[in-house]
């Protein structure tokens, strides 16, 4: 089911539709500030093995990643040092994920990883969700068709491609085709592991 939401504004009703989904259990596609993402409730175990399914990924040896609204949130799943927050501070929201070292209150899925990819879009639809959930979005972006970008762009073709596979798709405007930037903030000094829309700025 495709519903429009309006990133500028959006309607509290509609939200509230997304909510109870991903309470009950569903899974949805949602507008980010790169490319469109599957997502789910991080608590969500039955949610995050079904994208992890869909998307041909090993939970084992895969890095999830979920959507936090705040650098506040992000420090309640993960340990941060001072020179690791100064640098998302300056660089969140925007199109990276950060892979951080997690900590004890992540849910059980996430027991034997020991970092985990955290983003925190600029995408006023995306925050909204994940601030009236309560808790974090797990998220993985759609797939990829080299020869077919419109099936990444186009709020109207995701859904006629993808919508089969969650519950609700949320046509929040055009997309972006280029990922977001991975940066390792695990070790001494941050490294780009991928290049995409973000220039990170120390």
């Amino acid at each position: 089911m495709l519903i429009k939401i309006y990133e500028a504004n959006p309607n509290p009703h509609e939200i509230h539709r997304v909510i109870e989904t991903l309470r009950d259990g569903g899974t949805i596609i949602f507008p980010t500030d790169t490319v469109y993402a599957f997502g789910c409730s991080l608590f969500n175990k039955d949610g995050v093995e079904y994208i992890s399914r869909i998307k041909k990924k090993d939970l084992r040896r895969s890095q999830l990643s979920f959507v936090c609204e705040s650098i506040s949130q992000i420090s309640e799943y993960t340990n941060l040092d001072d020179n690791t927050f100064k640098l998302i501070k300056k660089n969140l929201p925007g199109p990276f994920t950060f892979i951080l070292n997690g900590n004890h209150r992540l849910p059980k899925l996430f027991k034997d990883k020991k970092t985990v990819g955290v983003r925190m879009p600029k995408n006023n639809i995306a925050l909204t969700i994940v601030h009236e959930l309560g808790n974090p979005l797990m998220t993985s972006s759609i797939f990829y068709h080299n020869n077919s970008l419109e099936y990444i762009v186009d709020p109207e073709l995701i859904e006629e491609k993808y919508g089969h596979l969650v519950d609700l798709v949320i046509d929040g405007g055009p997309g972006g085709y280029i990922p977001s930037t991975i940066v390792d903030c695990t070790g001494d000094e941050p490294v780009i592991v991928r290049q995409g829309a973000g220039e990170l700025v120390y």
